[in-house]
């Protein structure tokens, strides 16, 4: 288990084609394409989702204010091995809220992680996630990160999504 700091926008874009192709001329570490299914638990604070992907798989709560643009978001990870009873346990105790599935490609420039989401019915996104590390252990380091790549990716405002997938999903 491990606890993070992030700062993180998402947008919506029609252009994840050419968007991909900017952060390209930057040589970013490809970690590969995971098509993912987040199960989102009822819960009282936060949001909690059990990820199951063929990269990532992690249990994670996190709370995040539903504002436009980039934010902050307190992470708490737990990564797993897949597991059916895991996932048995929290749907029996919490109940399922609503799933999200997405195929998505991921990137990394340093502590920066990259997605380039296609999301079931919803369309396509790119989130960008600045996660603190030794070398940027600031909020205001890794705020000033995801500005600037909100910037080079040419991420307008009217294009930011306040809320999570899960809203999004419950919300079509």
């Amino acid at each position: 288990m491990s606890v993070k700091l992030n700062f993180e926008f998402k947008a919506v874009t029609t252009q994840l084609a050419v968007l991909e192709e900017k952060l390209l001329t930057l040589n970013p570490v490809f970690k590969g394409i995971d098509v993912q299914i987040d199960t989102y638990f009822n819960v009282t604070e936060g949001r909690l989702k059990l990820r199951e992907g063929n990269i990532e798989n992690a249990l994670i709560h996190y709370i995040r204010p539903n504002i436009a643009g980039a934010k902050q978001s307190d992470i708490l990870l737990y990564k797993h091995q897949p597991d059916a009873t895991l996932k048995a346990i929290l749907v029996k105790t919490l109940g399922i809220k609503v799933l999200v599935k997405k195929s998505r490609k991921i990137y990394f420039v340093d502590n920066v992680k990259f997605h380039f989401d296609i999301l079931e019915n919803l369309g396509t996104f790119v989130e960008v996630e600045a996660i603190a590390d030794e070398q940027h252990a600031t909020l205001e380091a890794i705020q000033e990160q995801a500005n600037f790549y909100k910037d080079f990716l040419g991420i307008e405002e009217k294009d930011f999504v306040a809320v999570s997938y899960s809203d999004l999903v419950i919300g079509s």
